[in-house]
């Protein structure tokens, strides 16, 4: 796989650094804690309310602080929330960054720590597929879909972004099938069927029960 621009470059050294020194684990605050716990979110209000306003998810202004700072903080104390480290992600790849300014880690240091904390979210795995693909590391961000996928099989989302992975390596029959299994579970969009056409590569789902298959 090619990563000659510098941007990718920058990418795969940030990664291959992220589980080494400068990649600490996150230590719990107060508030702060497992984003996806009921309990530890009873404090998100706080840190949300002065740190990751809309303006600073949409990457428009910072808060208290810089772009980096702010979604940083807010990671610091939540490691695994979902939509400030798509923020971080966004805003890495904006300014052709593996670290923001303003920002305490790298990107992919954002996510390993997310992992280590909170091993069977399988949102923050998609997301981090998302940035990877981004970024140019189609393999890497392939091998983060495949373990969100098995953390939430029933997840369409992530069944439909693994059948557009396997559709750009043209592995047709494992596009198909996580197509198959995308719209069973209800996606929307018609992308990767459409794709799927294109090649000459899409089938109808084999019937169930005896009816007929579905659209």
């Amino acid at each position: 796989m090619k990563t000659s621009t510098p941007l990718a470059a920058a990418l795969l050294l940030a990664a291959a650094a992220a589980s080494g020194a400068n990649c600490d684990d996150y230590v719990r605050h107060n508030p702060g804690g497992d984003y996806t716990n009921a309990d530890d979110r009873q404090g998100l209000e706080v840190v949300e309310k002065f740190h990751f306003s809309k303006d600073v998810e949409n990457l428009v202004r910072g808060m208290s602080a810089s772009l980096g700072g702010d979604i940083g903080y807010t990671l610091e104390h939540f490691p695994n929330h979902h939509r400030a480290l798509a923020a971080m992600a966004k805003l890495g790849l904006r300014g052709k960054t593996a670290q923001p300014a303003g920002a305490k880690y790298s990107v992919a240091c954002y996510f390993e720590r997310a992992i280590r904390f909170k091993q069977d979210d399988a949102a923050v795995r998609s997301i981090y597929g998302s940035y990877l693909l981004a970024g140019g590391h189609a393999d890497a961000a392939l091998q983060q879909l495949r373990e969100a996928a098995q953390l939430a099989p029933e997840q369409p989302t992530i069944q439909y972004n693994l059948g557009l992975m396997y559709a750009k390596k043209k592995e047709y029959a494992q596009a198909l099938a996580h197509a198959h299994k995308a719209y069973a579970l209800g996606f929307p969009l018609p992308g990767l069927k459409n794709k799927l056409l294109a090649a000459g590569q899409w089938r109808e789902p084999p019937a169930r029960d005896g009816g007929a298959a579905p659209d």
